[in-house]
């Protein structure tokens, strides 16, 4: 099992209806020849892209196998933009994993919080599998007060504006309903994918003025994120790791976290801050609404209590940041698979009161 070390703190019913009716009848049962996909895998060499169907709908996205190994975390003194808690730089060690090609987009985050899944079935007069029954069993968001996309756009744009919770739910969600395990990445598996073996601000160099090759950000988004997949990728085939929606990471925030893996013997293996707090939790990447600087491989930002000031729900919603319109994620599956312990630990919530309003 791939062990992942911890810091010291451990109206919308007609569109429903229509997208159900018009998704495809497949069977959520994977079968004999789904069994032998290019997902299935027993050591690295074996690792290939593969694309992830998510049974009883027409919806599929792309994985991409990221090659274990080690690098440097974090950025230098010298690097233009850095900040402080970019460092000390440590050596990390990393377990291979596949990865999304792209950002979780609004056609597979749907099926979860809108149960169009469900729906599809009930239309259609299907019956659950084993599969969908436990997937079912997973909690869903309560319905959102408005439009989520706020106008931006849908088929094929990233999803947004939920919470660290509710990302890591759809990853126990998407779990169930394929039989593999996915969740979000830790922030060192992130940086790692990010920088694809490069050692520069960004993956394809130092050069800012590049960036719009790559990313889709404040100097060329036109104040909107845009369609998943339209811009170049990193040399692994990830794109949007620059750029579009910043991204969810299991990791809780501490300036001093680095610090702290600087004094323990290098390389430091799969390390994670596991998240005792609502707030302070981690997203890489940069978005649409940033600056270059925010879209290097190193930078860190974190959630705050504004990203959902807007909130009408008192108290507060659980699933939405209604402010967070820069925020989204991509999922990973690791080669080895942890086991149940491992699983709940990953998901790690605070009391119930503390999740609605710190």
């Amino acid at each position: 099992m791939s062990k992942l070390v911890p810091g010291r703190r451990p109206g919308q019913v007609s569109v429903v209806a229509a997208w159900v009716i018009g998704l495809s009848i497949c069977t959520s049962v994977l079968s004999a020849a789904e069994a032998q996909d290019k997902g299935t895998a027993l050591s690295e060499k074996q690792m290939q892209g593969y694309k992830q169907q998510i049974a009883g709908t027409d919806v599929a996205f792309d994985m991409v196998p990221i090659p274990g190994g080690q690098f440097v975390m974090g950025s230098p003194p010298s690097e233009k933009g850095r900040k402080p808690d970019e460092g000390p730089q440590h050596k990390v060690k990393i377990e291979p994993f596949w990865m999304g090609k792209c950002e979780v987009t609004w056609d597979e985050y749907d099926l979860w919080t809108y149960g169009l899944d469900v729906q599809r079935r009930k239309v259609t007069r299907q019956k659950a599998s084993p599969r969908d029954a436990v997937a079912d069993a997973v909690t869903r968001p309560t319905k959102p007060y408005t439009d989520m996309t706020f106008d931006m756009g849908h088929d094929g744009f990233p999803a947004i504006c939920m919470t660290q919770l509710a990302a890591k739910m759809y990853c126990k969600w998407l779990s169930e309903k394929t039989g593999r395990y996915y969740r979000l990445p830790t922030e060192a598996e992130w940086e790692y994918a990010c920088r694809a073996g490069s050692e520069t601000p960004y993956f394809f160099g130092d050069d800012p003025s590049k960036l719009g090759e790559y990313a889709w950000y404040d100097k060329n988004s036109s104040e909107h994120y845009h369609k998943v997949g339209k811009k170049k990728p990193n040399r692994w085939g990830l794109y949007d790791i620059h750029g579009n929606v910043s991204e969810w990471v299991l990791d809780q925030y501490r300036p001093d976290f680095y610090a702290e893996l600087a004094k323990k013997p290098q390389p430091v293996f799969e390390p994670l801050d596991l998240p005792t707090k609502v707030y302070g939790r981690i997203v890489r990447g940069g978005s649409w609404d940033e600056d270059a600087a925010k879209a290097r491989c190193a930078a860190r930002e974190f959630s705050i209590p504004d990203w959902k000031i807007q909130d009408p729900q008192i108290p507060q919603s659980i699933w939405y940041l209604t402010d967070a319109r820069f925020v989204g994620f991509r999922v990973i599956r690791p080669l080895r698979v942890p086991d149940q312990a491992e699983r709940e630990r990953l998901n790690l919530e605070p009391a119930p009161k503390d999740l609605i309003k710190e």
